[in-house]
């Protein structure tokens, strides 16, 4: 059993430098308020943080994953942003037997006994908004992203779904990250003029696109929806407020979602890093992966890998953003799929969020693309941008 002042190191791997920062330290932060509210409750034993920062750097995440399991002694790691860093980790977690705790939305098609996934599968995110897109928008869409397997791998699901609905990708280009010379892409999609845009692009390149799209649809006088699965409440503060707003974002969590575990989650978190900070959907999933973590080593009675994973299969935690448990055939989580539009005071409105916790479902093993189709397909008459789905009241 745990000694009464125990403590147990817990791995934060972030990045808070380097060209997503602002994402590692808002996620740093969610992970940071949950030890702290671990630690102040009657749970026999204190989280102690070991930070580690990368830089953005792919390739110094196994270096740092190494330091903390082998000189800190570490078993619990939460962490990773992009699902490039995550990959770099995953054979050093398997040869310690360290667990990953990853609080990222990603494009899915993998399951790791050295990973809990607390982020959004893509039926959770990526299905979502693209049955959205078709429903009241269009299937013909131009894709835009980031040169990297979050791109890759959420545009061929994009695809299957948009031809499923007997649509088509007009159009794909891709980006190195961190490239902010973006002046093709918009010209790309200045000279295609398609129905919607899905954007995969992230940090600083994001940022640079986001801009030069709203001069050049300004100045060509184009209203094209704008999509993402990615885009959040930090990043509209640094796109700025002309720019960042109108476009529609597929996420479990925002800021706004109106429930009081939410409310006093946003409070709180303003409260312990500044009044100006905007919680996202991946620190808020920062929030509840050290959450999850400190609940299971008190059910267990000790942080062993296995006794963790076997009581966190056991618990559901109302997260600020809903009902939150784990899936044990695929160490997934249940969670709440929203879609939102951005605002100019840098939050999102949310109009349509699903009924009920959905089932992760990583490998995509149980959508229908029978199910998919266009408005004129389901023989429906809809009103253009009028959801097909649950509105938010």
């Amino acid at each position: 059993m745990l000694r009464t002042i125990e403590e147990i190191p817990v791995g934060l791997l972030y990045s808070r430098s380097g060209p997503y920062a602002h994402m590692g330290a808002e996620m740093v932060n969610g992970a940071l308020l949950a030890i702290e509210e671990i630690n102040a409750g009657d749970f026999g034993f204190r989280l102690v943080p070991v930070a580690i920062d990368p830089g953005g750097d792919v390739e110094r995440y196994e270096a740092a994953c190494a330091e903390m399991v082998n000189r800190h002694r570490i078993t619990h790691i939460v962490g990773c942003y992009t699902s490039a860093s995550r990959k770099q980790v995953l054979p050093q977690l398997s040869r310690s037997n360290a667990l990953l705790w990853h609080p990222a939305r990603y494009e899915g098609f993998e399951a790791c006994e050295h990973i809990v996934y607390v982020g959004a599968a893509p039926n959770q995110h990526v299905v979502p908004l693209a049955r959205h897109m078709i429903e009241t928008i269009g299937s013909e869409v131009f894709c835009v992203g980031s040169n990297y397997i979050w791109t890759w791998e959420t545009n061929r699901v994009l695809r299957e779904i948009v031809e499923a609905a007997g649509g088509s990708i007009l159009g794909e280009r891709v980006i190195a990250l961190g490239d902010t010379d973006i002046a093709h892409l918009v010209d790309a999609i200045v000279e295609k003029r398609p129905p919607v845009v899905f954007n995969t692009l992230v940090g600083e390149t994001s940022y640079a696109f986001f801009r030069a799209w709203d001069e050049a649809r300004r100045r060509h006088r184009l209203d094209i929806p704008m999509l993402s699965c990615s885009l959040s409440e930090p990043e509209l503060k640094l796109i700025g407020p002309d720019a960042s707003t109108g476009h529609i974002t597929s996420s479990v969590y925002f800021d706004s979602v109106d429930r009081e575990e939410n409310r006093s989650f946003v409070e709180r978190y303003r409260r312990s890093f500044g009044a100006d900070r905007s919680p996202f959907s991946d620190a808020e999933a920062s929030y509840v992966c050290v959450m999850l973590l400190g609940r299971a080593i008190s059910r267990a009675g000790r942080p062993a890998v296995s006794s963790v994973l076997d009581a966190a299969y056991r618990d559901r935690f109302e997260a600020p953003h809903g009902p939150v448990w784990l899936d044990p055939t695929n160490n997934h989580c249940y969670l709440t799929p929203r879609i939102a539009t951005s605002r100019s005071d840098f939050s999102f409105d949310v109009f349509w969020q699903a009924e009920a916790p959905v089932r992760p479902d990583p490998f995509l093993a149980r959508l229908d693309l029978g199910t998919i189709a266009t408005p004129a397909m389901l023989n429906v008459h809809r009103s253009p941008r009028t959801p097909y789905l649950r509105v938010v009241k």
